[in-house]
């Protein structure tokens, strides 16, 4: 699987999965993919360099497809050096839920296991590449790197496979001495000719255009893809003519002075000047987002002026049918981006007619009003919906915040912003990415303002979460100074909530408990009902952890009513883990088990790491108690796993949460035997979140009738055939070496159903792996 996240592919969700997948074909790179095989093999960092519009990003992207543990990482959206270790934690799917450095939390992620990183678009931010990759490199010696710049990073060990433009036919080619079929360079021309003219062919009347047009563009990928769409409308004669006169006018961009870069920028230009007004215009203005986005968001930032109404979106058609815009769809849903080259050149134009600052502001506030939306209607049934989107828009989140530190009297708007994307940071993973911009806006706010006072609590949330307690208690009784000097309640009331939260942290339940009801108050009078539904689950923790379970309980049932009522599922979830651990308490096994599996349930969609990790905990200590220490012991070494790729644990959680899990770890060592136990943890200690959760619930929703103390894996199976029919035949194809997904492949059954009969199979047979299935089968057949 390929983790993709490019400037020119459609942006996945971050931290998300994306097949690479293209809608054209891949032509003229044979030998420069086999060379940069054969350099992987040999060599630990590779970088591909070339002028902008070479191909690189495309050439890398093809390598990463052949490799299933490659992930890719685009930085044409990252601004400052910062922001890259972040970025790659992202598209690795790290969770940025700790205050752990970036470079930290992606090589524990990443672990010892062979990985091929590819990182694109390096050349703005060298330094900082060169830093990152220094440190990964060292760190992780299985790790390969496949690196695309317009020049070498400089790093020892480092080799370089500069891309040549596409060979270009010879002088005699125009006169018809051979064929062109074999010049890549004339066959990628066809290619795209053909995709918007498919009768176009070379004939004698065109041959000696065709050859002098990719002459002209030096073989270069990109150029010849635009210069290909105008040949819908011009012959190639014509296209000749046109570009011909523009070469020798344009001076060489500084920082690539070759001719073929001018070649490139020639045609750019060419393009622009075939844009209607609105065309330009509207190229200009989407120069600001450094990523994919949806048609509202567009006329949102662009459609104002000359582009109000109808205009925008009749200029929006005419740049995707002059391939200056491309539409991503996905189903019925459409995002719009451009390519990096042409991008840049729009930021030109932009910043010539002087509207830079006025549309990077419109962009900015228009995200504003995005991030309040998802404020407004976050309790109520959208909220993976909207975490989606956010997650989508991520990279322009980013450079709106960066907008709006970078520009003098900006920074309330960016400090809005920065709070209201609070979800985002929290329940989408983005922990880290909020803290720094929110620190980096509160200097500018000024003392005692309302939007410092809301900045400082959600500030204090995420330091929290991260397990920063001293940061959080001192902007939180900043928070509340301001608060109560403003008389302002809604305040007020999150300065208690977040307050109640570093109590209980801190082990003081009754300080905890006072502040929840104050902070559950005055959200309920300001009618701030997700807020009060948080408050009251982390009370319902408070209570149970202060031995009052049955208060507890009552509590998280108003959570999952109140939540239910809304078709709100993240605090329900929340809820149903805290009723777990009260039943627990209690010991109603059975009711624990409903409620924990119902919080896993949720986790599928969510993924929130926190909130996966602590359930999975909680299946641990169940498990246990239902006299399977075994299972227990899995589990355990499960949340170890989500724990450890958070960079944090449950002892982040207060002393009581944690107490509790160090005596269900030492009743399963007591149980099992240390030993044991261990290699049960040590065995699922490297699991991915969505593979944590999946076994998680199949662990968990096992409510078999405690036996006698499971045998270790060493010792002999059962006897007999304890396998229904088509448990045999799965261990069967598992002995054969097919992969649980072949095998679903093979029976027509989905993988999470071949996953589940495999767990169940390992219960049985007291086994901890499918090699120990394998080897089973082998000995019954003998």
């Amino acid at each position: 699987m390929v983790d993709v996240v490019s400037d020119e592919r459609p942006v996945a969700p971050a931290g998300g999965r994306r097949p690479l997948t293209s809608l054209t074909s891949f032509v003229g790179r044979e030998t420069d993919l086999e060379r940069v095989r054969a350099a992987l093999a040999e060599r630990r960092l590779v970088t591909l360099t070339g002028p902008g519009g070479v191909g690189k990003t495309r050439l890398a992207l093809t390598v990463a497809s052949e490799v299933r543990s490659a992930h890719v990482v685009e930085l044409a959206s990252v601004t400052h050096p910062s922001q890259i270790a972040p970025a790659v934690a992202t598209a690795l799917g790290v969770p940025d839920q700790s205050n752990r450095d970036a470079v930290d939390r992606v090589v524990d992620h990443l672990g010892g296991e062979p990985v091929l990183l590819v990182v694109d678009n390096c050349e703005h931010l060298i330094e900082g590449s060169v830093a990152l990759l220094r440190r990964l490199l060292e760190a992780l010696p299985d790790l390969t790197v496949l690196a695309t710049s317009r020049e070498p990073l400089g790093l020892w060990g480092e080799q370089v496979h500069r891309l040549a433009p596409l060979p270009v036919p010879g002088d005699p080619d125009a006169a018809g001495s051979r064929s062109l079929d074999d010049v890549p360079a004339v066959r990628l021309l066809l290619d795209r000719a053909r995709s918007v003219l498919p009768e176009f062919a070379i004939t004698p009347a065109n041959r000696a255009a065709v050859v002098e047009l990719c002459r002209r563009l030096d073989g270069l990928p990109l150029a010849i893809e635009l210069a290909a769409v105008r040949l819908r409308t011009l012959p190639v004669s014509q296209v000749v003519e046109r570009l011909g006169g523009r070469l020798h006018l344009l001076k060489a961009p500084v920082r690539d002075a070759e001719p073929r870069h001018r070649s490139l920028h020639a045609l750019i230009d060419w393009s622009f000047d075939l844009c209607g007004p609105d065309e330009r215009l509207l190229w200009a203005r989407m120069s600001v987002f450094p990523a994919s986005v949806d048609l509202e968001t567009l006329d949102g930032v662009c459609g104002h002026g000359e582009l109000d109404g109808d205009r925008l979106l009749e200029a929006l058609d005419g740049l995707v049918g002059k391939s200056v815009v491309l539409a991503d769809r996905d189903g019925e849903s459409v995002r719009y981006r451009q390519f990096v080259p042409l991008r840049e050149y729009g930021a030109e134009r932009l910043e010539a007619s002087g509207e830079t600052v006025e549309v990077r502001r419109r962009h900015r506030d228009h995200y504003i009003r995005r991030a309040e939306a998802v404020i407004d209607r976050w309790c109520g049934p959208d909220q993976a919906r909207d975490l989606a989107t956010l997650r989508a828009d991520h990279p322009n989140l980013i450079a709106a915040l960066a907008f709006s530190v970078e520009t003098p009297g900006e920074a309330v708007g960016g400090a809005r912003l920065a709070s209201q994307l609070r979800y985002h940071w929290i329940a989408g993973g983005f922990l880290t990415y909020g803290r720094r911009w929110l620190e980096r806006l509160l200097p500018h706010l000024e003392e005692g303002s309302a939007q410092r006072g809301e900045a400082l609590w959600v500030a204090a949330w995420v330091a929290l979460i991260q397990g920063d307690r001293a940061e959080a208690r001192g902007w939180l009784a900043e928070c509340s100074r301001i608060a109560h000097a403003r008389g302002d309640l809604a305040l007020q009331g999150h300065a208690a909530h977040w307050t109640a939260l570093l109590h209980l942290f801190e082990g003081d339940l009754d300080d905890a408990i006072s502040c929840y009801r104050r902070a559950i108050a005055l959200h309920r009078r300001m009618g701030l009902q997700g807020p009060e539904l948080t408050a009251a689950f982390q009370l319902a923790m408070a209570q149970t952890y202060a031995g009052r379970s049955d208060e507890a309980l009552v509590t998280a049932a108003a959570v999952v009513d109140g939540a239910t009522a809304v078709g709100e599922l993240w605090n329900r979830g929340y809820g149903r883990w805290i009723a777990a651990i009260s039943h627990l308490h209690l010991g109603g096994l059975d009711a624990a088990r409903e409620a924990i599996l119902a919080t896993m349930r949720i986790e599928r969609d969510f993924r929130d790491g926190v909130c996966t990790a602590l359930s999975i905990e909680v299946c641990s200590w169940i498990a246990l108690a239902s006299g399977r220490a075994a299972d227990a012991a899995t589990l355990s070494g499960l949340a170890r796993s989500v724990w450890r790729r958070l960079g944090t644990s449950l002892a982040a959680f207060g002393p009581h949460a944690s107490a509790e899990g160090q005596e269900h770890a030492a009743r399963i060592d007591a149980a099992l035997g240390r030993e044991r136990a261990e290699a049960l943890r040590d065995e699922h200690a490297d699991v991915a979140l969505p593979d944590a959760v999946r076994l998680g619930i199949a662990l968990a929703g096992s409510a078999e009738t405690p036996g006698p103390a499971p045998t270790p894996a060493s010792s002999q199976p059962p006897t007999g055939d304890p396998l229904t029919s088509r448990e045999s035949e799965i261990a069967a194809l598992i002995a054969d070496g097919l992969s649980n997904r072949d095998i679903g492949e093979r029976l027509v059954i989905s993988r999470r159903t071949v996953d589940g009969h495999v767990e169940r199979m390992l219960r049985k047979l007291s086994f901890g792996s499918r090699t120990q299935i394998a080897s089973w089968m082998a000995s019954r057949s003998r």
